[in-house]
């Protein structure tokens, strides 16, 4: 992970997670990543209940404003990917 991508990683949290929690899930990690030139932004999510993609995309969804309202925390431009726990790897 390079958290040197983003200029305030505990706001990043603190920002999204309030949205992840009132739609029923849980923040399990973010994970930023370098892939080919591109900052990926990977948001991971768990329940005690199956996610679906639906739920997935949901939450992308939701969030997604919320970042880009905050876009000074991002050096560069980024990729939003929620996915859920049992997905990441």
């Amino acid at each position: 992970m390079s958290k040197n991508l983003v200029t305030d990683f505990d706001k990043l949290k603190t920002l999204i997670e309030p949205t992840i929690t009132q739609e029923g899930f849980q923040l399990y990690d973010i994970n930023i990543l370098e892939e080919e030139g591109n900052l990926l932004l990977q948001v991971i999510i768990d329940s005690d209940n199956e996610i679906s993609v639906e739920d997935c995309v949901k939450v992308a969804n939701l969030i997604n404003p919320i970042l880009d309202e905050n876009e000074d925390l991002f050096i560069t431009s980024y990729i939003l990917d929620v996915c859920s726990k049992g997905t990441e790897e």
